[in-house]
């Protein structure tokens, strides 16, 4: 433990861990199912980690699978994942003992991305406020449109609002109906809710919170922030564009829509795409050409220190501004009249190629042990899972045991493995007193 507690980051994945075992072993009660029977390990396991690491993938039909007991493990399952472990358990010891010793500030910054000691029991107060706010707000619009418009009882259009607004904004996926959010694909009262509490939640709470404290000056914006806010916004525009152009004429997904309704589900869709996981449209019937653009969106995933997956949007936008520097032959990566650090350079490259690897390896696993899988659909799964989206063609369900198990461990590396790579290379970058001397070797 002292070992442990000398380096917070180690403590994240143990953290993780511990809470995707507790929750399996309550989803396997016969309690949590609607049948009262005993859940499969397997399948217990594969829904806690997916809840834990909030993908939102699913082995079997949630709303009709686990009843209220169940649905609501996944609930706080999912919204500990999304505050992060660490963060909930220092939230705790604030709360009991009114202040955080040094070592619980370091558990925090480990997970929040925040590695100056400053007050840290301010940062969690802003965290839990800004995370319940927008759900209480979420829960709010929806639950009114679904009491006066689809005349649910009072008690369930809460329910399933809540339910929703909580999977939403920690990009979780999964939906108390079997077929996702495509009844709402054309009502922007529950559709628009959702999808700008899955965009605010994946936007990382530093970039969020410097870029609502300083938003009259975006130009005194970090590096970090420019690449996750304006990044998010250019993803969001050019995935929209694709998917509206490449699905306006398919009759299986918004084809038959009208122009309005073709764009609030293009968008909706998109917004969701890239960390939510809701089905707004059926990603089964897509046409073939909108299945790339969602891989693409899926790994690059939302910002650092989110409840979003993927190699995170900075990451992707840095190595272009990287590309770029090279290709024009520039000494210095400039983002913003700023010069990145050489050292930041080499922790977006590290991330990137590692993620590449993860879903190579992945993809060529899932195809092994099963059968009959078409290429395509393989490197979705694996993508939507270590990406901890949740998005799937329908194959996760008839998956055998050993693609159930690729599946998680992609899932709980995808949500902790990013996390605590880039919070290690930041926190343990070393210096030398010496350097050997310099060698141009030949590349391309």
């Amino acid at each position: 433990m002292r070992r442990l507690l000398r380096n917070p980051v180690r403590l994240v994945p143990f953290g993780f861990l511990a809470v995707i075992l507790l929750g399996t072993g309550l989803l396997m009660l016969p309690g949590a199912t609607s049948e009262s029977r005993y859940t499969p390990f397997v399948t217990a396991l594969f829904t806690s980690t997916s809840a834990v690491s909030v993908t939102g993938l699913a082995v079997n039909d949630t709303p009709n699978y686990w009843n209220e007991f169940g649905l609501a493990m996944i609930t706080v399952l999912t919204q500990l994942g999304g505050l992060g472990i660490l963060t909930v358990a220092a939230l705790v010891i604030l709360v009991v003992s009114r202040q955080l010793g040094l070592r619980n500030r370091l558990l925090v910054q480990a997970e929040t991305a925040e590695f100056g000691l400053g007050d840290v029991s301010w940062l969690l107060v802003r965290i839990v406020a800004t995370v319940f706010a927008t759900e209480a707000v979420m829960t709010a619009v929806i639950t009114g449109r679904l009491w006066l418009v689809y005349d649910y009882t009072p008690g369930r259009a809460f329910w399933t609002a809540g339910f929703h607004a909580i999977q939403a904004f920690n990009n979780g996926g999964f939906s108390l109906y079997s077929d996702g959010l495509v009844a709402f694909s054309r009502d922007p009262w529950v559709a628009l809710p959702l999808s700008l509490g899955a965009i605010i939640g994946g936007l990382g709470f530093p970039a969020l919170f410097e870029a609502a404290r300083e938003w009259r000056r975006p130009n005194s914006w970090a590096i970090a922030t420019k690449l996750t806010i304006w990044g998010s916004v250019a993803l969001l525009l050019l995935g929209f564009g694709f998917l509206l152009l490449s699905e306006w004429t398919n009759p299986a997904t918004i084809g038959t829509f009208d122009t309005p309704g073709k764009a609030l589900a293009s968008f909706t869709q998109i917004a969701l795409s890239r960390t939510g996981g809701f089905d707004v449209i059926n990603v089964d019937k897509l046409s073939n050409e909108s299945y790339p653009l969602l891989i693409v969106l899926m790994f690059i995933g939302g910002g650092s220190a989110s409840t979003a997956g993927g190699i995170k949007v900075s990451t992707f936008f840095l190595l272009a501004f990287v590309i770029w520097a090279e290709l024009r032959g520039e000494p210095d990566v400039t983002v913003g009249g700023r010069r990145v650090a050489t050292a930041s350079q080499r922790q977006a490259l590290t991330v990137a190629l590692l993620s590449v690897a993860l879903v190579v390896v992945g993809t060529i696993l899932l195809i092994v042990v099963t059968d009959d899988l078409r290429n395509f659909a393989a490197i979705f799964e694996v993508t939507s899972a270590f990406s901890t989206t949740g998005l799937s063609t329908g194959l996760a369900p008839e998956l055998s045991q050993p693609g159930k198990y690729v599946l998680i461990v992609l899932m709980f590396i995808g949500r902790v493995g990013p996390l605590t790579l880039g919070s290690a290379i930041a926190l343990n970058t070393r210096r030398h007193l010496y350097r050997y001397p310099e060698e141009q070797p030949v590349v391309g």
